[in-house]
């Protein structure tokens, strides 16, 4: 049977994302995500180092759970192709610390037969506390119809479709504070630290199975 495929015309603004819940992060998790990314800063996997510069312990990188975003976005989009993924660091996630991932459409339009979702994210903690929210663009095919034409070499399916924003954030608007980030193919952005605030982007086209390649 072949795999779901999700398609423009199925989606409409307010459908939420099916919630992902990740097992909670424990040091061997941090150790593994430290060996995969090359991401080897010792307050993500040495105790005595984080607690000697004034962390109660180690701590995730914010990286680790934009990938667990990720996976979010590429298990409900499939057949799509992610054309803009970025995230705002909100909290710090700490061993034992449960995410739960989450999404809602906030936007869909279409023109000159291309056809876009925009989807607002948000990661929690078990307390419900938000760890990080972001914002990824989609983009599909209006129908199998559609998708069937273009990869037989036919013009696409032109609908046009105005813009039906949400215009209230999910999670009751904006939190202060963190860190910004946004998927860049090749290039990794720094994990976070207490202070600084960094930023990376390439909203450059990508499939969105490429987002299943950011580490777990």
């Amino acid at each position: 049977m072949p795999a779901r495929k999700l398609y423009f015309e199925a989606v409409r603004v307010g459908d939420e994302l099916p919630a992902l819940a990740k097992a909670p992060v424990d040091r061997v998790q941090l150790s593994r995500y430290a060996g995969a990314s090359g991401d080897y800063n010792p307050v993500h996997v040495d105790e005595l180092y984080a607690k000697s510069v004034g962390m109660p312990s180690v701590y995730a990188p914010g990286m680790l759970i934009m990938g667990m975003l990720g996976q979010l976005i590429s298990d409900w989009a499939r057949g799509g192709q992610l054309r803009r993924y970025g995230v705002r660091f909100i909290k710090m996630v700490w061993p034992g610390d449960t995410v739960v991932c989450k999404g809602r459409v906030s936007d869909r339009h279409g023109s000159g037969g291309r056809y876009f979702v925009e989807i607002d994210l948000w990661a929690e903690n078990q307390r419900g506390e938000l760890l990080m929210k972001g914002q990824s663009v989609i983009q599909l095919f209006y129908s199998m119809e559609d998708e069937n034409r273009q990869r037989s070499g036919q013009a696409p399916i032109v609908i046009e479709v105005p813009r039906e924003s949400i215009l209230t954030p999910p999670t009751g608007g904006h939190p202060e504070g963190g860190e910004v980030a946004e998927e860049t193919g090749a290039k990794k952005a720094p994990s976070n630290t207490k202070k600084s605030a960094k930023t990376a982007t390439a909203p450059t086209p990508s499939p969105v199975s490429a987002a299943k390649k950011i580490k777990k």
